[in-house]
């Protein structure tokens, strides 16, 4: 934390309503979640970002004003903090602006550090599956009527958003590893859903994240509960007072599913642990890692002692997170699923999901997300994409990256067999969609790719 700002003044600030906060980078998924919260508790809320997009089209309808050039002249000169993301640069000119001029500004992991000082806190944490994992915690703890706030890395379906508010002191919170912010969390109860290697451009090695999610362990507060999936490879690193294992159907953890059928495109399982079974649950989310993702998520749940009915009826009613494992389209005709993925470790949970679940041939549409992760595992994308029929592969988006030299998706092509891979443009995407009319589509991205989601949706429907 800046060493420079007045901390009790900061602590003031956010537990006081009618501040003014200002976001720079607000349409990021977290970013967003902290700004709803500050807006729902009466504060003057705004910022920048670098492009509209669904999520700043969505804030600025609930009432949050937001602009998209880099011009301090549309700044708010009373700003009482001003939060900012990492992947904002630092040579921003709103943010030199506030620095330079005194203001209180701080970074978003640390506005959570202390949001979250004094509430018990359950925190997700993994290289993948924290997203589904905490909105799934998240909407039972709000469905069962246990409560809770959530701040979270999705857009929930059920309600339309990130965060939600509650009286009661609880929140989950999904713990991002990303330049360590994780770290600063104190978790009641953590979950770790996975650690592969990712984010090496901070990190440097994948024996570096695995440390960091080992320090995250630690943070579990005194009497705490830790979940971890079964395997990890730190498993005997971890610290908690309490700690389970869980997976998907491996009886050697301590929590895990049995008994799974498909039932017209849903699971019914059952979930088992030592001192507890919740029998016959019905979940409509598609893929086996989400069952899995569900085991977790129960785990927490049963650990909170919410009654069994209760968290069979909100597994239920529990229609998933935005672009992950989301069916934009499904008719007679064509299904076209939206996901998240943008590892190689998540895509294959992807792509054996659909497997698992459908017969015909897998076409997918992948935007690889950032330089830095194209060129550290181009090989990993290679060989899990290499299990679909057919690859289109759009440009990288860059995100918070300039160009590397010689790093382009056409690194993913040529260590792919032959023909199965091509580079599209977005637009010629579109018109191959529209001339070979696909049965099946997966996109896949962490970029804009959601934007091109829908136009293929359109296409598809009026063949």
């Amino acid at each position: 934390m800046n060493e420079d700002i007045n901390i009790s003044g900061l602590q003031k600030a956010i537990t006081s309503t009618g501040e003014v906060f200002y976001f720079i980078g607000i349409g990021g998924i977290g970013m967003s979640a902290v700004a709803r919260y500050f807006y729902a508790k009466g504060c003057r809320v705004s910022g920048y970002d670098k492009t509209p997009t669904v999520l700043t089209t969505q804030l600025e309808k609930e009432g949050i004003k937001i602009h998209y050039n880099e011009d301090i002249e549309l700044i708010p000169k009373d700003a009482n903090v001003v939060v900012y993301t990492p992947a904002v640069p630092l040579n921003h000119a709103e943010l030199v602006y506030y620095k330079e001029h005194g203001y209180s500004v701080i970074k978003r992991s640390d506005v959570l550090k202390l949001i979250t000082e004094n509430s018990f806190n359950i925190c997700v944490a993994g290289t993948h599956g924290k997203t589904t994992v905490s909105t799934m915690i998240a909407y039972i703890l709000r469905h069962s009527d246990f409560g809770c706030n959530a701040f979270l890395g999705g857009i929930s379906a059920n309600y339309g958003t990130n965060f939600w508010s509650s009286q009661i002191n609880v929140c989950v919170v999904e713990a991002d590893e990303y330049d360590r912010s994780f770290l600063k969390l104190f978790p009641n109860v953590a979950v770790i859903t996975s650690m592969d290697p990712d984010h090496l451009d901070i990190y440097g090695t994948a024996e570096e994240v695995e440390k960091a999610f080992v320090s995250f362990s630690k943070n579990v507060k005194e009497k705490g509960c830790l979940i971890t999936k079964y395997g990890l490879k730190a498993d005997n690193e971890f610290l908690a007072d309490k700690q389970y294992r869980y997976s998907l159907d491996n009886d050697l953890a301590d929590v895990y599913a049995k008994n799974i059928v498909i039932s017209n495109g849903s699971y019914v399982f059952d979930v088992i642990a030592k001192e507890w079974e919740v029998k016959n649950i019905l979940m409509h989310m598609g893929g086996l890692h989400n069952i899995e993702n569900m085991v977790a998520a129960i785990a927490v749940a049963k650990y909170l002692k919410i009654e069994d009915e209760k968290i069979r009826k909100a597994v239920e009613d529990f229609k998933g997170v935005k672009r992950r494992f989301e069916y934009v389209l499904k008719n007679e005709k064509h299904v076209v699923i939206d996901d998240y993925a943008h590892h190689p470790e998540e895509l294959r949970a992807l792509i054996n999901g659909v497997k698992n679940l459908f017969a015909q041939k897998i076409v997918m549409v992948f935007q690889p997300h950032l330089y830095s992760r194209t060129k550290d595992q181009a090989d990993g994308f290679a060989e899990v994409l290499s299990l679909c029929d057919e690859v289109i592969l759009l440009d990288i988006y860059p995100a918070r990256e300039l160009p590397m030299q010689g790093v382009l998706s056409e690194m993913i092509v040529e260590r792919m067999e032959k023909g199965k891979a091509k580079v599209m443009s977005k637009v010629d995407m579109c018109e191959w969609v529209k001339s070979n009319k696909p049965s099946l589509i997966v996109m896949a991205g962490a970029g804009d790719i959601d934007v091109q989601v829908g136009k293929v949706v359109e296409i598809l429907e009026t063949v």
